[in-house]
């Protein structure tokens, strides 16, 4: 069947024209000037962490207004790879001007995602929980696994990460771990992986081969900024302190500098060991914390608006996706139906099509609740 090219590339200038409507490009290019003036001032780095903050912020402007500027560029250049194509009659050039649309289909679809990340916290940085569930050690052991697929993720997009707690379980695995995504957007991509994650399998800690299923929590909540006014009074928090250990119990500091927080109210437990001091880990534990609640108070605020209206919809983000290596190999998201074959490569962080899923999905759940 023979492609309608003309027609492909209408499409593709289509969604980018909605793109840049949406993006803003005039307030982006504000934006990129205010900060390079700011990161041009000669006492910038007197004060280094926000010398790195005002240059990080740069470095993304930047990258965000190049990746739509860009966009359009390479759209014109596929337009004339086709012309030349059809010129010549070259399948050797129609081959090329296919592999070309399709990575530009993938990519302005990337895009395109970004527009429909509207929430009130979707531009913010996450702050990422992983915990074992039922499935003992195999739970454990998939704890680590899905820990591992969310840093190759990070990885594979150049996100820088940050891992803040780990907690090891005596055989194998993690009790927990919380980790950072350092990234604009970061959230509002992530949130869609919070639930209830399943793991089918034949377990290699079981000596007689059998099948296993065991299940993992993630948790996802966004950034705190100073801006955000949580304040939480001293006597609402119980705060132990506790040396670092590393896997198996092994001690990796000799001092007490691990930090658990704990809001009394509400019973949210917040512990950090990575830092190298006591006061970082507080520090730490306390942005965390107040993460936490500033989610759960929209969570509470939406919860009353529902009530309010008569709905009793269960969490859409309970036992989400399934991950079977035994019988056959499939991962496939409950909520968008979206599956794929090829285990290894999700395991190893190949998850956007997931998580683009899980945007459109959760998008158009909140347009038919509208």
């Amino acid at each position: 069947m023979a492609h309608d090219y003309p027609a492909e590339i209408k499409a593709l200038r289509t969604t980018m024209d909605s793109v840049r409507d949406v993006t803003d490009l005039d307030t982006l290019r504000s934006q990129i000037a205010e900060l390079e003036q700011e990161s041009a001032a000669p006492d910038l780095w007197d004060d280094v962490e926000h010398a790195q903050e005002v240059t990080s912020r740069l470095s993304r402007a930047n990258a965000e207004l190049e990746r739509v500027e860009g966009m359009d560029s390479r759209i014109d250049d596929v337009e004339v790879l086709v012309e030349m194509a059809q010129e010549e009659d070259d399948a050797e050039t129609f081959t090329e001007v296919d592999r070309e649309l399709a990575a530009l289909r993938k990519a302005v679809s990337e895009l395109e995602v970004r527009t429909l990340l509207a929430g009130e916290y979707d531009q913010r940085e996450a702050v990422v929980t992983i915990r074992a569930g039922a499935g003992g050690v195999d739970a454990a052991d998939f704890a680590e696994m899905l820990l591992r697929m969310y840093l190759r993720w990070a990885e594979r997009h150049g996100y820088p990460t940050k891992v803040m707690d780990t907690s090891y379980a005596e055989e194998a695995g993690l009790k927990s771990a919380t980790f950072e995504v350092n990234v604009p957007y970061a959230y509002g991509n992530l949130a869609v992986e919070a639930g209830t994650h399943r793991l089918v399998r034949i377990s290699p800690f079981d000596n007689q081969g059998r099948r296993q299923t065991s299940f993992a929590a993630v948790e996802v909540v966004p950034l705190i900024e100073q801006t955000d006014h949580i304040d939480i009074p001293e006597n609402e928090l119980k705060i132990d302190v506790f040396r670092s250990s590393g896997p198996g119990g092994q001690s990796v500091n000799t001092t007490d500098s691990a930090v658990r927080m704990t809001h009394i109210p509400t019973g949210t437990v917040v512990s950090m060991q990575n830092e190298k001091s006591q006061i970082q880990n507080r520090a730490a534990a306390l942005r965390v914390m107040q993460s936490r609640l500033l989610l759960l108070r929209r969570e509470q605020e939406a919860a009353e608006k529902k009530e309010l209206a008569g709905d009793i919809k269960a969490s859409w983000g309970d036992q989400m996706r399934s991950y079977v290596l035994h019988p056959y190999q499939m991962v496939k998201d409950l909520r968008t139906e979206h599956e794929v074959g090829k285990t290894d490569a999700v395991l190893d962080g190949d998850i956007d099509d997931f998580i683009e899923a899980g945007v459109r999905w959760k998008r158009a759940q909140e347009r038919a609740d509208a």
